[in-house]
């Protein structure tokens, strides 16, 4: 039986701490149960969004200049910095670079360097799409190169396009993509060829009440 003792020979044999013994280690392994059950496993990668599209903009970080987009749906509605819903489409957020990219804390200026416009289109509307960027405002008067990703999240996540296009300065637009969703909800048609959405917001915008502005 001394062949199986938890302590040396020499040492008197206590009942008592060895059925303590047992008991933490019973309530060890209870607490690494516990511990499983309220912290279950990260599901890595997923992503449970209700958007159908995600168009995302970016240009370089903690770029001082303004970069605006602009996306078109099949029947005409667009979004962009003064119109932020239109249709199953959602600009979320109008970023102005150097302008408000930052929060006060404390009376202290906390910045991101991150530039980035996204859209969300949340239901599948079939016909053309037209996605436009813009240099609202150049400050470095240098070219400023504009980053565009159209994802497509239902029933997986597919990358439609993703492509860098070069803005040269202030006020100048070009159409970064123009693709075609099906009615299955497949995409058709990735093209690049240039299509004005400035121009088709001016002109809703000049039967607007007097006094709306086009600024910022």
């Amino acid at each position: 039986m001394d062949n199986f003792s938890l302590y040396p020979r020499e040492e008197p044999f206590d009942p008592f701490s060895v059925m303590l013994f047992k008991a933490l280690q019973v309530i060890a392994f209870l607490f690494f149960l516990a511990l499983l059950a309220v912290n279950p496993e990260a599901k890595t990668g997923k992503i449970d969004t209700k958007a159908e599209f995600i168009i995302a903009m970016t240009w370089p970080d903690s770029h001082p200049d303004d970069i605006d987009l602009y996306v078109e749906d099949p029947v005409g509605n667009i979004v962009w910095f003064h119109q932020r819903e239109a249709g199953f489409m959602v600009l979320e957020r109008d970023d102005r670079g150097g302008a408000n990219d930052f929060i006060m804390v404390n009376g202290k200026k906390i910045t991101t360097p991150l530039r980035e416009e996204i859209v969300s289109i949340r239901g599948n509307l079939p016909g053309e799409y037209t996605v436009n960027v813009q240099h609202y405002l150049a400050t470095t008067r240098a070219p400023v190169p504009v980053a565009v990703k159209v994802e497509k999240i239902n029933p997986t996540l597919q990358v439609v396009h993703y492509d860098t296009v070069t803005l040269n300065q202030t006020g100048q637009e070009k159409t970064a993509v123009r693709f075609r969703v099906a009615a299955d909800g497949n995409v058709t048609d990735i093209n690049t060829r240039q299509k004005s959405l400035i121009e088709l917001t001016r002109s809703t915008r000049r039967g607007a009440a007097p006094g709306a502005g086009d600024g910022k």
